[in-house]
């Protein structure tokens, strides 16, 4: 029944091709398809047309067209479905990946500010200790200016009075002595009647006292000089408290200035400290979130992997083998085609 059916399918097949001159009988077509598969298979690596291939070699010729059609609508329908899940990976994966690089930006932006808060901190903190040394410092060396100059003053002060007294004294005595001195120059031997007027003849009364006239030059010239020596004391301390007290004033004024400027910019930098905390704490949470923000876009990442990245061949490649299976499927066919009614095989011989 077959070598009698084969032997006129092929009659009528080469009717319809017009270029067929032998037949083959069903048997043939059949192991002529399996071996075809069978190479495509090992030629392809396809299990799918391998496993094929030992199939049709134990079933009827019937059933045989039958599993490859179905297999070629296998085929189409993955590679719709594939071209629907490429779409989804595109899209997704484009998605997960801008998410994961500015998640990422993020990140490291707010850690690069919070590390710049840090090092602004440490900053502030140095400066402060070094404003609240030198305060400490200048204030103890205007406390001991201050007090040095009191000291000094009160000194000189009472050096100025003790020197001023002294002239006024050595002046005093310089008049008294000057009027003391004129007068006797000036006295007159008073005569008087006297029983012992033989007695007043003698040395030491020879004359009215005028007391020792050349002597009193000297005298008078020491205590000139003391008193001279009184009035340079009192000018000299005088200008020179004059010039402590200026000197006093002007390092006064430049520590106070400097104290105002230093307490302004340590205040400053208190309220500073204040405020670099507060952010580098804001930045931190905010860190916090944007790294929790990069872990979901990482595992977002990580879990469109397996489908859309980790797979043996790339969808371009397993679009070209998914079309030479197919065009091995159709030789297939038009080898068991033995009506002439596949249209993709007009023209083509039977292999």
């Amino acid at each position: 029944s077959g070598s009698g059916s084969g032997s006129g399918s092929g009659s009528g097949h080469a009717q319809l091709r017009g270029a067929q001159v032998t037949s083959l009988s069903l048997q043939q077509r059949q192991d002529k398809v399996v071996a075809l598969l069978g190479q495509e298979g090992r030629r392809l690596g396809s299990a799918t047309l391998a496993s094929l291939a030992m199939r049709l070699a134990d079933d009827p010729f019937t059933k045989v067209k039958t599993l490859i059609q179905k297999l070629i609508e296998r085929l189409l329908a993955e590679s719709t479905s594939e071209a629907t899940k490429k779409g989804f990976c595109d899209t997704e994966l484009g998605k997960a990946e801008q998410d994961r690089d500015f998640r990422l930006a993020d990140s490291k932006k707010l850690d690069q500010e919070t590390r710049a808060f840090e090092i602004k901190l440490q900053e502030l903190d140095e400066e402060i200790d070094l404003l609240t040394s030198s305060l400490e410092t200048i204030r103890d060396d205007l406390k001991t200016a201050t007090e040095l100059r009191a000291t000094e003053k009160d000194e000189n002060i009472k050096a100025i009075k003790q020197a001023k007294e002294g002239v006024e004294a050595v002046t005093e005595a310089l008049n008294i002595l000057k009027v003391f001195y004129k007068q006797s120059a000036k006295a007159k031997v008073l005569l008087q009647a006297s029983p012992v007027d033989e007695d007043t003849t003698g040395a030491g009364f020879s004359g009215a006292y005028k007391g020792k006239q050349q002597a009193s030059g000297g005298i008078i010239g020491m205590l000139e000089t003391i008193a001279s020596d009184f009035d340079r004391t009192a000018r000299t301390t005088e200008a020179s408290e004059k010039k402590a007290h200026e000197e006093f004033i002007n390092f006064d004024q430049i520590s106070k200035t400097d104290i105002s400027g230093k307490d302004t910019k340590k205040t400053l930098d208190e309220e500073d400290v204040k405020t670099t905390k507060n952010s580098i704490t804001q930045t931190m949470g905010d860190l916090k979130t944007a790294q929790d923000l990069l872990d979901a876009a990482l595992e977002r990442f990580e879990d469109l992997k397996p489908t859309c990245i980790d797979t043996a061949m790339s969808f371009e490649d397993r679009v070209a083998k998914r079309e030479e299976e197919m065009e091995a499927l159709k030789k297939a066919l038009c080898i068991l085609d033995t009506e002439g009614v596949e249209a993709d095989c007009q023209g083509q011989g039977q292999g």
